[in-house]
């Protein structure tokens, strides 16, 4: 009897060991930000399980989780520009996986997907897009290649189930000799925009003394015109001492000269 009943307990505690082994083996906790990929003997299954709490076959089918939150990948380049410069840039991009598209990735490519595609792509679209510019453009219009690398890049990742988020051109870095020859080039211009602006100075200045001068010139003219004989003759008045001129005659005799007015 004790030991039909030690039987009993071992076949219940054995049932109660696989019944926790079945369930255990039959729920899967998918973390927040994640998806997971059904593998039904080791074969993709269409079906992706978001995150929460998910059912699956026990021991038939297993889940791999991937990563749908953004991430960033940053990649060094080296490439040439339109004017056969090297141009050696670090490109960096925002990217997530699309989660209605992870069991996708997986098939296809696998878990390892950021070397096996997101990288190459990258130097791809960046050697593609730099072969258009010249040097010097690529300086003065940095706005204009980020968005075409950017364009490029999306069209070639999106079929694979990868979004692009962003990307940031975070150098750009030329050769010795094509770093001497800009900066020979800013240094002539920024000397011919002095040289400009002192020509257009002197130009102001000797306007201005001909202004001046016209002016002046004007005034005395003005001034000229303003002393009319009644002004000199009030002028010769003003000066007058109150001494009448003499004259004397050939006899001894005094005469006097009394100015008469017209």
């Amino acid at each position: 009897m004790r030991m039909s009943i030690n039987g009993k307990l071992g076949r219940s505690v054995i049932i109660i060991i696989i019944a926790i082994i079945v369930i255990c083996n039959s729920v899967k906790i998918i973390p927040a930000g994640h998806t997971g990929v059904v593998l039904r003997l080791g074969a993709v299954n269409k079906r992706v399980m978001q995150e929460g709490l998910s059912v699956k076959i026990p021991f038939i089918e297993g889940v791999v989780k991937i990563d749908n939150r953004v991430k960033k990948e940053e990649v060094s380049a080296t490439s040439a520009s339109k004017d056969l410069q090297t141009v050696s840039s670090t490109i960096a991009v925002n990217y997530r996986v699309m989660k209605q598209q992870s069991s996708k990735l997986y098939q296809n490519v696998g878990n390892n997907f950021t070397e096996v595609v997101i990288a190459p792509t990258i130097q791809e679209c960046v050697k593609a897009v730099t072969a258009g510019f010249t040097a010097e453009q690529l300086i003065t219009d940095r706005q204009s290649v980020s968005r075409l690398i950017k364009d490029n890049l999306e069209a070639k990742l999106s079929p694979y189930g990868i979004a692009v988020e962003g990307l940031n051109i975070t150098n750009f870095d030329f050769s010795t000799e094509f770093n001497k020859a800009i900066e020979a080039k800013q240094t002539a211009q920024q000397q011919a925009l002095k040289a400009e602006q002192d020509l257009a100075r002197i130009k102001v200045e000797a306007e201005q003394k001909i202004t001046e001068a016209r002016a002046e010139a004007e005034a005395f003219r003005l001034k000229q015109q303003s002393l009319t004989k009644d002004m000199i003759a009030l002028e010769a008045i003003k000066k007058w001492d109150g001494k009448l001129p003499e004259y004397y005659g050939g006899n001894g005799g005094m005469l006097f000269n009394i100015p008469v007015q017209d």
